[in-house]
């Protein structure tokens, strides 16, 4: 039988002491009679804490886990929060959610408990993705806002992402402040359930069309989608959220002829034709890739379920797609938007981009040859968002995101935006076709003047409690020992950012480095090659990334630079293995 702390016991009995449901009850008495007792100690060894991405977990009865209760608290202790921000002040908030399971019911607590706390409520009427909820607040004036959402996670998860007045999500010090306000909420009764409905006003279908007019803006080249808008584009949200709001941007930037993959057209939290609801995931994309192949098409687009993450596959010259990663979409829109901006004659020296310290430094590269700024930000588009607040009226944001598949395009969205990028993108593979161009031929130009760039990822997933403390005890290995040298090549500087510190081991000094704390560690080699190591913010996982570069000398040399390169980060994977 497994030993249970007594902790653990304490805080299971106290919630079966409750005022929970009845149903709820009966799981815990299960819980605590059961002889094994790791889901027991799974569901209540913590609270569920406000990561990089939010309040995110699997779905059960536990304070560890995501229900109707600790949404309730995490509420509470916000709209506590709110009502000591902003004393005396019209308070209200947005709150919207994608299709996963519990996600009407989770986002009606949410609506409840503000409106308990009588803070009115801007409420979509159905299901719409984060970049309208980020849009929203914005546009109505709101303090903060909840997206019900976990993502690109399994059907297993739930979350909570909050919003501030800014439509970015909660950054230093509100998040702190609001987990310290949610830890004074020692017990479901703390809540307060006393909702009024007349403080819920819904936010209706036609607030589509003012998001999408903004969206329309964005094009940059109409006279070549008007040349290309036959073009076959087909796309996916995977049951999700974007079904009805990405094929509508490409309908207003003039794409007439789009294919959604039907099978995967209607929301649904069970996400029934996919094993991950993630289009990172090559998987996740097949129907999509089929319907393509069917239809002939020059661009295969799809959302997770909440639409801010985009992928893009284009025809690979031999009868197939390739699937584009995050950092190569990143970069073919950052020289795309600044090759434009630059004919036009927008570029005065005062505008910006924004990237994440792991996402590739071919987007700074570029920036460089543009004379644009990018400026380099813990992972997480909050902390994107938090630069273009902190600019905002000094500078003007271009673009910008992480390798994650998020990009943002403009600024009256501060959050990654699905919907836009899946249009912007679409534009870009209209405009280089009237040019005879391929996005093979685009990234190889690109690679011929700024380096070629290859990136991949290892996500190594730690479950549970005891997963949590390998995790912490791989990244104290790191800076207990750290590595002089991998795969054979020489290990020139190291940054901390948890310790802030940068050190130049070539030299053999240190300094230090100007960003919040954070816990990932970099290695760049000699060769030109960087690593970076960090736990992920919303999932069991330690994430390894590895960036590799060459110059491409000339186009025919591209197969040769890209084995090369392939075999560099391949031997990179190994030390870590």
């Amino acid at each position: 039988m497994t030993t249970i702390d007594p902790i653990i016991q304490a805080k299971a009995e106290s919630w079966l002491n409750s005022n929970i449901d009845l149903k709820s009850k009966e799981e815990i008495r299960a819980l605590l009679l059961a002889e094994d007792k790791t889901e027991l100690i799974e569901s209540f060894y913590k609270d569920l804490e406000f990561g990089t991405g939010g309040l995110r977990g699997l779905m059960g009865v536990g304070s560890n886990r995501m229900n109707v209760y600790t949404i309730a608290m995490a509420t509470q202790g916000l709209a506590n929060y709110l009502l000591k921000c902003f004393p005396g002040e019209d308070i209200s908030v947005a709150i919207t959610h994608d299709c996963r399971i519990n996600n009407t019911l989770f986002a009606d607590t949410t609506a409840n408990v503000f409106t308990a706390n009588g803070i009115k409520v801007k409420y979509f009427r159905e299901l719409r993705p984060t970049p309208m909820l980020s849009f929203a607040i914005r546009h109505f004036g709101c303090k903060s806002g909840v997206m019900v959402t976990a993502s690109h996670n399994p059907k297993e998860y739930n979350g909570y992402k909050a919003y501030w007045d800014d439509g970015g999500q909660v950054v230093a010090p509100h998040d702190k402040n609001i987990i310290d306000e949610v830890q004074k909420i020692k017990s479901v009764d703390d809540v307060n359930w006393n909702k009024n409905d007349d403080l819920i006003e819904y936010i209706e279908e036609d607030f589509d069309l003012i998001y999408l007019n903004l969206v329309k803006k964005l094009s940059l080249s109409p006279n070549e989608i008007m040349l290309q808008k036959d073009m076959p584009i087909v796309f996916s949200p995977i049951h999700g959220a974007s079904n009805k709001m990405v094929p509508a941007a490409l309908k207003v930037f003039g794409f007439e002829n789009i294919h959604v993959v039907k099978e995967q057209a209607e929301p649904d939290g069970n996400f029934p034709t996919v094993i991950y609801p993630n289009p990172e995931e090559a998987e996740a994309l097949n129907m999509s890739l089929e319907l393509g192949k069917k239809v002939g098409a020059e661009l295969v687009l799809a959302c997770d379920p909440d639409g801010d993450r985009y992928a893009a596959c284009v025809p690979d010259g031999k009868g197939g797609f390739e699937l584009l990663n995050g950092n190569q979409t990143g970069a073919l829109l950052t020289y795309y938007l600044l090759n434009k901006w630059l004919e036009y004659g927008r570029l005065t020296g005062e505008e910006f981009m924004v990237n994440t310290i792991v996402t590739t430094e071919l987007i700074d590269e570029i920036c460089k040859g543009f004379g644009v700024p990018c400026y380099s930000v813990l992972t997480g588009f909050k902390n994107i968002a938090n630069v273009i607040l902190n600019l905002e009226g000094k500078k003007k944001f271009i673009g910008g995101g992480e390798e994650s598949y998020g990009y943002l395009i403009d600024d009256f969205v501060r959050d990654k935006d699905g919907v836009s990028a899946c249009a912007v993108f679409a534009e870009l593979v209209a405009y280089y076709r009237t040019k005879g161009k391929s996005i093979q031929d685009v990234l190889a130009e690109i690679y011929m003047q700024y380096g070629f760039y290859k990136e991949s990822l290892i996500s190594v997933t730690k479950k549970g409690k005891d997963g949590a403390e390998q995790i912490q005890a791989l990244m104290a290995g790191f800076r207990a020992n750290r590595p002089t040298e991998m795969n054979g090549i020489k290990v020139v500087k190291v940054v901390d950012v948890k310790e802030s510190k940068v050190y130049d081991l070539t030299e053999g000094s240190e300094t230090v480095l100007e960003m919040d704390k954070s816990n990932v560690i970099q290695f760049y080699l000699e060769d030109g090659s960087k690593i970076s190591a960090r736990p992920s913010g919303t999932e069991p996982k330690i994430k390894y990334y590895f960036s590799v570069n060459e110059a491409l000398p000339n186009r025919d040399a591209y197969d040769q630079v890209s084995e090369n390169l392939d075999k560099r980060i391949l031997g990179l994977k190994t030390f870590f293995a």
